[in-house]
């Protein structure tokens, strides 16, 4: 595609995905949490619809994560925006000279990202931040529609096991040659997939970073080999 096509295309897909009402579990939880609010959040309008992708639309990194958070994106209305695990991403991004700054609190900030694009694997905040495999593959085809878009992507982060699985998943239903048996998930795994290369990372939640399973020095060494590749360094 050309750029131009790509911004119509990712633009047309974000319209659906906003609208999406797939799956009645989600739809009736971000929809609750968006009425009852916390009491830190209690006069904001929160977005309570579907997270699109956020990003480059020349990107060349696409980063997936698991779903968007309660009070995070189903708040702001964008990904990793809002909450402690965008602020661990956005800082990092930064950093590397991926993002335009180190922290995100709001969808209407300007943040600029180049190079790199922001997607989910479920659009939808889930309970307790545990989508079912149901409403995993409910999701898969905006997956799928945003990767077709994004043909300039080289590299893909996969956040977690679940953002692992579900890209796994989408390529080869895509007809990727994806490794049998199915590569496993870990810190820093790497896996060449046709023209892609698909990188583990756990996701910077604050389960993982509280306790430092997931440290910024470990975060930035995956992002970082994660722009090598991205910029054609294999």
């Amino acid at each position: 595609m050309t750029p131009s096509e790509r911004v119509v295309a990712l633009s047309a897909l974000r319209d659906e995905i906003v609208e999406c009402r797939r799956c009645p579990r989600l739809v009736a939880w971000r929809e609750q949490v968006a009425r009852e609010k916390v009491l830190r959040y209690r006069d904001e309008t929160y977005w309570g619809r579907p997270a699109p992708g956020f990003g480059d639309p020349d990107a060349r990194m696409l980063i997936v994560g698991l779903a968007p958070a309660a009070h995070g994106a189903n708040r702001t209305g964008r990904v990793f925006t809002g909450d402690a695990s965008g602020d661990f991403l956005w800082a990092a991004l930064h950093e590397l000279g991926l993002a335009d700054r180190a922290s995100s609190r709001r969808a209407d900030d300007g943040l600029t990202l180049t190079s790199v694009r922001i997607a989910a694997a479920v659009r939808c905040a889930p309970p307790a931040n545990k989508p079912t495999i149901e409403e995993r593959d409910a999701c898969a085809p905006f997956l799928a529609r945003e990767l077709a878009i994004l043909d300039e992507v080289r590299v893909i982060v996969a956040l977690g096991a679940f953002g692992w699985n579900a890209v796994l998943r989408v390529l080869a239903q895509a007809g990727a040659p994806v490794p049998r048996p199915r590569p496993k998930f870990g810190h820093g795994a790497e896996v060449a997939i046709g023209p892609r290369i698909l990188i583990g990372s756990f996701h910077p939640s604050q389960q993982n970073t509280f306790t430092g399973r997931l440290t910024t020095p470990m975060f930035r060494a995956v992002l970082g080999r994660a722009r090598e590749v991205a910029a054609g360094n294999p």
